[in-house]
């Protein structure tokens, strides 16, 4: 029994080496290759609550990955439409009760943004278009006159766009 016990012994760590010397790294140090910081600009637009607190908490993931990989991420949000409705700490009391696990979610992710000195941006059509009182957006997040003026003034200054909507 000792016998098969040293055995099955050897080949499960014969196994386990095996694998840790085929495991690949996952990274994206071929896309990073040299690169010390990135500038991005994120298009923001969605009309769904639930879409908008889970890509806040994947941006938040992107952020984390270029500091783990040893990137400097400087990171523009620019939120336009719908999207700014969520954004408010005003909400309808049954929209609120029915998504509150959602609105806490992109609030909290607006804190961690603001700690990770991320820039907001919120366009002042979309919160007059949907009707929501600049008041009500937080004091972490920066109102801006038009959403595709930000967009295109940072993209001259170097920020890669990323689309999301």
């Amino acid at each position: 029994m000792k016998q098969i016990n040293k055995i099955l012994a050897l080949i499960f760590i014969s196994l386990l080496y095996v694998n840790v010397i085929n495991a690949k790294e996952i990274n994206d140090s071929a896309a990073l290759n040299g690169i010390k910081e990135a500038k991005s600009v994120f298009l923001i637009d969605f009309t769904d609550v639930k879409t908008t607190a889970f890509y806040m908490k994947i941006i938040e993931g992107t952020h984390k990955g270029f500091t783990d990989q040893g990137v400097k991420p400087k990171m523009v949000l620019v939120f336009i439409g719908k999207t700014v409705k969520f954004l408010s700490t005003q909400q309808d009391e049954a929209f609120e009760m029915e998504n509150e696990e959602e609105l806490n979610s992109i609030q909290e992710s607006i804190k961690n943004f603001s700690k990770l000195g991320v820039r907001m941006e919120v366009c002042a059509v979309a919160t007059k278009v949907f009707n929501i009182d600049n008041n009500t957006i937080p004091k972490e997040m920066d109102i801006v006159a038009d959403g595709f003026i930000s967009l295109i003034g940072w993209q001259t200054q170097d920020y890669k766009l990323v689309p999301i909507f």
